[in-house]
Parts: structure tokens; C-alpha cells; sequence
């Protein structure tokens, strides 16, 4: 008689299976070792990464969505948090740190509940609702932009760059920064829509950050393709071509037979009367600058510098997009078919030398809907920082300019919802209501983190704050350049209310969908969440404990 049943195998051999509360615990360690990892960098005092990929490349950094895309993660909780930082730059190209340690923060007090036997269900439950009164509450507090306040508008840019390595020029890089995003807003439909494409941003190693500029214009990452062209064409006209100046070979095979040394000389002399006519074609739409997507044949450029015509070749589509913007040129793919009208106007096109490189720039253009920031600095790595760190700027002042709300930074807008969420929870009542407490306690790591990264006591801070809010001052934040409490709007440090909107969404929808995963099924070779039984993540089942 058999006493024990048959164990049926259902997964394959190799599979790794963490159910339960192993299972929850362990995604939720995993999480916050990411959170973790960003967690320094966050606020004006924050430090930064050195990243050292598998080739040897460095990138130093503080943005935290650059530092979570160039670490390989290998947990898959942990590439849910990623994912996080990845939404939140893209949405708002700011916030992603803050984001990522919120999202941590949440699991990790998560974990305490389950830890009392609270249902996950229940704790997703109360985090649903504390997000959507957190939102509320952000509405509540945000304060609306005037179309046109470039004030405000610099100080949200500065606000942005303030955490970047880009700090101690902010100020020439914020006007840098609103004045382009300015150039580039477009009214459609009543709304003020902002298409950061239409910003080029070169770098080129040299000078200093703050030789940085915006040139009203494009610039063209090539030379003139002739030394007999002009350097320098004042008032052009631009002709964009899609099209090649060199003959064309035929699409099928073909064979041309030469009998005597005179039909090969005819045969080069229609060639060459071909590309000739081509150009001829240029030079009577009354163009003195052509840019050509394609290829442009030595007989062809030596043409065209006869007729001073000055030509660049091969420039990439999307410049070519951008050149049609600013100059109001139209790109054209039969030359057959250029007109005049077809043409654009800059005020000045010229070579120059940057660096060791020559580049062309499209300058003075009237009202471009396209425009190019140059950016320098003394190395590799700090061009590549300052990059990152006006790609934030320029997304929060696009997002300030077509919502026109922002709200106060330095951790007063944290405090005020945690404040309000604590009020709201006993509404609720039942086991929610330790939830929405749990969240509360969480949102409040932000301003707990801008003053432990400024070498400031979190706790005497976080109690000075609360008590400004009681009394309320409800735009009290942490000043961490003083080390005191302050009125955050009275120092200028504001951001762009989706930047915050965004925040508390992305991070309560990653955590909620972390809580309620209760079994991971790894299959072999899978980046599996730990060995089974509850082990740490990463391949360490097989050491002693």
C-alpha cells in the first residue's frame, strides 16, 4: 500500500521556483538595492557615479536614469525599477532619481506591513488611494506659469541643472536653455506644443562650459566639399537636396561596348555634360548654398566652386529636417523640379573651425523653428555630463511651457502630501488605512535624502519642516545650501508640476505591481529571482550561511 503520492513533475529540470513570502521579499530586496544605488545622487549635494562598462568606457554621472541604463541589472524586480526611470525621462526628462527612491521607499515599508500579515491586495489597495490623494493634493498646491515669464521659466531650468555637474554655470546655461526652447514652442490648435527635435545639440570638446551658446540656426557637422567654394555666404539662399549630383548607374545590368578611342571621349564628355546641367539647374534657382543628403561627384564640385556656389554632402536626414525648419527651405528630391520658392534663407552660412574640426553653420535665420546649441567643455566626460544634464533642463522647461503649472521643490511638495495623507487615513479606516499611512512615510524619503546628502540631520529636518507646514507655510522646504528651512518659491526652487504627477504614478504602479507577484518561476538560464529557499539574489545559493 502506498502511503506518500507520486510527485508529478510539472517544470522542467533547472527551473528555479520561489513562492510566497520568499518570493515578495526577495523582489522587494532586489528593488531597493537599486533604489539604493541612485540614492546619493539625489538633490544639489548629491555625489556622483563613475560607470566603467565591459570595453573600459567611462561615463560620470548623476542622472539617475543614465546610471540605471548603463548598470547591467540582472534581477528581474530590479528591471521593473529601471523600467520606472526609463518612463519618468521620458515623459519628463527630470525626476528620475527621485522616482526610483520613492519606489523603493514604498516597497520597503511594504514589506514591513507584510511582515504584520497584511494582505498585498490590500496594501495595493491603500497605495491606489494615497496615490490618487497625493495627486490631488499636488494640484491643489501648484501655482500657474504666465505664457511668456522667461524668469520663471530660467529659474525651473536652473532648478533642474542644480543637481548636475553643470551647476556652477547654470545660470548662462539656463538662458541657453529657455532661449531655445522658446525659439522652437509652436502654437497648434490653441495649445503651445514643444518638439524637442527641433533642438540640435553639437559637442565639441574645448573651451570651457561656459563658451556654450545657442546659434539662432543649425550647424552641420561638415565642411565645405571644395577648397575653391566660399568660406562664408552672407545672406544665402539654401537649396536642400535629397538627391545625388552624379550620374546615375542604371538599375539593371548593362554593358557599353567602346569600338574606337572617339566614342569613349563623347561618352565621358555626356557625362560630364550631365552633372554639368545639374548644376546648371542649381545655379539658376538662384541657390548659393546647397546641402545634399546624397553624394556629390568631383566634376560636380568642381562646377559648383566655379560658380561659387558653396555645397555640403552627405548631411544626415534628420539635419536636413531640421535645416528645412530654420531656414523655411523645402527639401527637394528632383532637382529637375527646384524653383526658387523652393529655396531658404539664413543671414550668414560659413565654415569654421572648431577644435580640429571644420563644421558649417546656418546662422541668422529669421524666427527658426530650429535651433542648435554648442556645447563645450575642457574634457570628454564633462561635455557628455553637461549634455545630459541640458536634456533635462530643456524637458522640464517644455514641460513647463505647455502646462503651464509648477509646483515648489527641495522636498516641500513631499512633506505637504505626506501631511495630508496622514489626515486622510483614518477616513479611510480598516487595514488601508495602515497603508496609507505606510505611503506617507515613504513620499517623505525625499526630503529625507536631500538632507542626508547635504550632511544634514533628517530628523531634526524633517521636524522643523512638518512644523513650518502645521503653521502653514506650505511651500517649506529643505535649503540645502544654508542647511535650514526655507520658503522654496522665495529661492526660486520650482519644477514643472508633471515632473511630480509623474513621479508618484510611475513609483505607486511599479510598486503595487512588485507586491503582487507571489511566485517567481525562472526557467533555465533565466535571470532568475535567487535560488530558491528564500537565498539572495545573484547566484549566490551555492556559499556557506
Amino acid at each position: 500500500m502506498m502511503t506518500g503520492q507520486q510527485p508529478i513533475i510539472v517544470l522542467r529540470e533547472g527551473t528555479k521556483r520561489e513562492k510566497g513570502k520568499g518570493a515578495q521579499s526577495n523582489n522587494i530586496m532586489a528593488a531597493r538595492a537599486i533604489s539604493d544605488a541612485v540614492k546619493s545622487t539625489l538633490g544639489p549635494k548629491g555625489m556622483d557615479k563613475m560607470l566603467v562598462d565591459s570595453m573600459g568606457d567611462v561615463v560620470v554621472t548623476n542622472d539617475g536614469a543614465t546610471i540605471l541604463k548603463e548598470i547591467d541589472v540582472e534581477h528581474p524586480a530590479a528591471k521593473m525599477i529601471v523600467e520606472v526611470a526609463k518612463s519618468q525621462d521620458e515623459e519628463c526628462g527630470d525626476g528620475t532619481t527621485s522616482a526610483v527612491v520613492l519606489t523603493g521607499e514604498l516597497l520597503k515599508y511594504a514589506g514591513e506591513l507584510l511582515e504584520q500579515n497584511i494582505h498585498p491586495t490590500v496594501i495595493c489597495g491603500g497605495y491606489k488611494l494615497a496615490a490618487e490623494k497625493a495627486k490631488e493634493t499636488l494640484k491643489k498646491l501648484a501655482i500657474d506659469i504666465k505664457s511668456g515669464d522667461k524668469k520663471t521659466l530660467r529659474n525651473i531650468a536652473m532648478t533642474s541643472m542644480a543637481s548636475k555637474g553643470a551647476s556652477a554655470e547654470k545660470g548662462i546655461l539656463a538662458d541657453v536653455v529657455v532661449e531655445s526652447v522658446s525659439s522652437v514652442a509652436e502654437k497648434i490648435g490653441g495649445k503651445t506644443i514643444v518638439d524637442l527635435d527641433n533642438i540640435q545639440i553639437q559637442k565639441k570638446q574645448g573651451g570651457g562650459i561656459a563658451n556654450t551658446e545657442i546659434i539662432k540656426g543649425i550647424i552641420l557637422d561638415k565642411e565645405r566639399v571644395h577648397d575653391g567654394m566660399p568660406k562664408q555666404v552672407k545672406n544665402a539662399k539654401i537649396a536642400l537636396i535629397n538627391a545625388a549630383l552624379e550620374v546615375r548607374k542604371t538599375e539593371v545590368d548593362a554593358r557599353i561596348q567602346i569600338q574606337d578611342p572617339t566614342q569613349l571621349q563623347a561618352f565621358l564628355d555626356e557625362e560630364e555634360g550631365m552633372i554639368k546641367k545639374m548644376v546648371d539647374t542649381v545655379k539658376k534657382s538662384g541657390a548659393t548654398v546647397l546641402v545634399c543628403q546624397k553624394g556629390i561627384d568631383d566634376i560636380g564640385q568642381h562646377f559648383l566652386a566655379k560658380d561659387g556656389i558653396y555645397a555640403v554632402r552627405r548631411a544626415k536626414k534628420s539635419d536636413m529636417e531640421k535645416l528645412a525648419k530654420a531656414t523655411g527651405a523645402k527639401i527637394v528630391a528632383n532637382l529637375d523640379s527646384l524653383s526658387p520658392s523652393d529655396l531658404g534663407h539664413a543671414g550668414l552660412v560659413e565654415e569654421k573651425k572648431i577644435g580640429d574640426d571644420k563644421m558649417t553653420f546656418v546662422v541668422e535665420c529669421k524666427n527658426p523653428k530650429a535651433v542648435s546649441i554648442l556645447i563645450r567643455g575642457t574634457t570628454e566626460h564633462v561635455v557628455d555630463e553637461l549634455e545630459r544634464g541640458l536634456h533635462d533642463a530643456l524637458s522640464v522647461v517644455k514641460v513647463a511651457i505647455e502646462d503651464g503649472k509648477m509646483t515648489a521643490g527641495g522636498g516641500s511638495a513631499a512633506t505637504a502630501i505626506a501631511m495630508a495623507l496622514r489626515d486622510y487615513a483614518p477616513t479611510i479606516g480598516g487595514r488601508e488605512q495602515m497603508a496609507i499611512e505606510a505611503f506617507a512615510n515613504a513620499i517623505e524619503v525625499v526630503p529625507k535624502t536631500l538632507s542626508e546628502n547635504a550632511g544634514l540631520d533628517p530628523i531634526d529636518m524633517m521636524l522643523e519642516i512638518r512644523n513650518a507646514h502645521k503653521k502653514g507655510n506650505k511651500y517649506t522646504g529643505i535649503n540645502v545650501f544654508n542647511g535650514k528651512v526655507d520658503d522654496m518659491l522665495k529661492n526660486n526652487v520650482i519644477e514643472p508640476l508633471r515632473v511630480s504627477m509623474q513621479e508618484i504614478e510611475a513609483s505607486s504602479e511599479a510598486a503595487t505591481m512588485i507586491l503582487r507577484i507571489d511566485d517567481v518561476i525562472a526557467s533555465k538560464g533565466g535571470g532568475g529571482g535567487g535560488a530558491p529557499g528564500g537565498m539572495p539574489p545573484g547566484g549566490m545559493g551555492d556559499m556557506d550561511y
